[in-house]
C-alpha cells in the first residue's frame, strides 16, 4: 500500500490531468443536459465508457436519433463500430505498457480499464517511488484520473440541470472545438498534415454521399456518415502510407 508521502506524490503528479479533465468533463455534462437527457446519464457514461471523444460522439449520435432511425441491432452496430475505431489507439497503448504493468497483480484489470491518453502519458514516464508498491502506485494515479473525469461530468450535469432552458444554446459546440484543438495539437507535434487532410476530405465525401440520391434513394443514410468517413479515411491512409513504405 501507499504511505501518505507517496499518496501526495500521486496527487501532485495527476494535478495537470485534473484541470484538463475538468475543462473537458464539465462541458460534457452540460452537453448531455442540453441535449435533453437526464443528468445521471453523463455520470453513467463516464463510469462505463470513460472516453472523452467517445462520449461526446455518443451523445451526438443519441441526440440525432440513431437508436430510432433503423432497427436496434443496426443502430447498435453503427454505434459500437464508431466507438471501436475511436478507441483503437488504446490497443497500441496497451502493447506499450506490457512491461510497465508486469507484476501489478490484482491491479492489472483496473489499470487496463483506466488507460486514457493522459494516463498513458503519466504511467509510461513517471518515476515510481522506491518504497512504493508498483501496482498500488500506478493504480492510484490511474484511479485519480478516472475520478477527475467522473466528477467533472457530474459537476457539468448538475450545473446544466439547474440552468434555465435556453441558456445552454451552443454549448454543444464544445465537441467541435475539442476536435479542432486536438487536430491542431497533433499537427504541431507531428508536423504531418496528411492525416488531417485525409480526414477532412473523406468526411466531406461521406457527407456528400448522404445527400446524393440514386433512383430516389439516398446513397448513404445519415446515421452511417461518421462510420463511413472513419472507414474511408483509414483505408486511404493505409493505401498511401503502405505504398510509401515499399
Amino acid at each position: 500500500m501507499l504511505d501518505s508521502s507517496n499518496f501526495r506524490r500521486a496527487v501532485k503528479l495527476t494535478m495537470p490531468v485534473f484541470f484538463g479533465y475538468m475543462a473537458i468533463g464539465i462541458p460534457f455534462g452540460l452537453v448531455v443536459v442540453n441535449a435533453g437527457f437526464p443528468w445521471w446519464l453523463a455520470v453513467v457514461m463516464s463510469l462505463v465508457i470513460y472516453s472523452g471523444t467517445g462520449q461526446y460522439i455518443g451523445i451526438a449520435l443519441f441526440a440525432s436519433g440513431i437508436l430510432g432511425v433503423t432497427s436496434f441491432w443496426a443502430s447498435l452496430f453503427t454505434f459500437l463500430g464508431i466507438e471501436f475505431f475511436i478507441g483503437l489507439r488504446h490497443v497500441f497503448y496497451s502493447l506499450s505498457l506490457i512491461e510497465s504493468y508486469r507484476g501489478t497483480g490484482k491491479w492489472k484489470i483496473p489499470l487496463i480499464f483506466t488507460i486514457t491518453d493522459e494516463t498513458f502519458a503519466l504511467v509510461s514516464s513517471c518515476n515510481i517511488p522506491p518504497d512504493a508498491d508498483k501496482g498500488s502506485y500506478l493504480a492510484i494515479v490511474s484511479i485519480f484520473n478516472y475520478s477527475y473525469w467522473v466528477v467533472g461530468s457530474l459537476v457539468g450535469a448538475l450545473i446544466g440541470n439547474s440552468i434555465p432552458d435556453g441558456y445552454l444554446n451552443g454549448v454543444d459546440f464544445a465537441l467541435t472545438a475539442l476536435f479542432v484543438v486536438l487536430m491542431i495539437n497533433q499537427i504541431r507535434a507531428s508536423k504531418d498534415f496528411l492525416p488531417s487532410f485525409v480526414g477532412l476530405l473523406t468526411t466531406a465525401v461521406a457527407v456528400a454521399l448522404s445527400y446524393l440520391k440514386i433512383d430516389g434513394r439516398i446513397i448513404l443514410p445519415g446515421q452511417y456518415v461518421i462510420l463511413a468517413g472513419l472507414c474511408l479515411g483509414i483505408a486511404v491512409m493505409i493505401l498511401i502510407r503502405g505504398r510509401g513504405r515499399k
